[in-house]
């Protein structure tokens, strides 16, 4: 094991998320996309789960933000 991978395991970054349901990655990709934080996390989480323009309207996305992610998200 190399020195790089045994520095993020001993710091536990690989343990951020262990269990994360459906329901849960929306809330996380909306508070992500409504903070501005972090997009290449909401993008992969959106391309993980596959979530839809649709649902993440329904959890209180805005219109303008989904649909600038139009080439990643199912329509």
């Amino acid at each position: 094991m190399g020195k790089a991978k045994k520095r993020s395991l001993h710091l536990g970054i690989n343990d951020r998320v262990t269990n994360l349901s459906r329901e849960d990655a929306v809330g996380e990709v909306v508070t992500l996309l409504n903070k501005c934080r972090d997009r290449n996390q909401a993008c992969s989480l959106i391309t993980l789960f596959g979530l839809s323009a649709e649902e993440l309207l329904e959890a209180g996305a805005s219109y303008e933000t989904v649909m600038s992610l139009q080439g990643i998200i199912r329509e």
